[in-house]
């Protein structure tokens, strides 16, 4: 899925902070520059976690971690922009909360 624009949308519906979703793995021979977007589309503040690393699903390993329990408000987004990642990295996503958006886009490079 090389090239730019979005690369993968999920709604984190589980409600569990301890449980990961699997956002998006960064294609072989390419890096990327990333934006990832949270949004909340509950009336209550939940909390986010986001990984970065070689984990794929459920709790990734503690160095792994890029936001951990960021509270993110009411009908609220939370951001992250710039974010560089090598090749066959995966983004990991989790949310307290049991409706939270999370959208992934950037532009991709081959290291070849």
């Amino acid at each position: 899925m090389a090239g730019s624009g979005i690369k993968a949308s999920v709604q984190l519906t589980a409600g569990n902070i301890a449980s990961g979703t699997l956002l998006y793995t960064v294609p072989t021979g390419y890096y990327g520059v990333y934006n990832v977007s949270f949004t909340n589309a509950t009336a209550s503040a939940v909390n986010i976690r986001m990984y970065i690393g070689a984990s794929t699903v459920g709790v990734p390993q503690a160095a792994e971690a890029f936001e951990f329990q960021t509270a993110v408000i009411a009908y609220g987004v939370f951001e992250r922009t710039g974010i560089v990642i090598d090749a066959g990295k995966n983004i990991v996503v989790m949310s307290s909360g049991t409706a939270v958006n999370v959208n992934i886009y950037g532009i991709e490079t081959s290291t070849s």
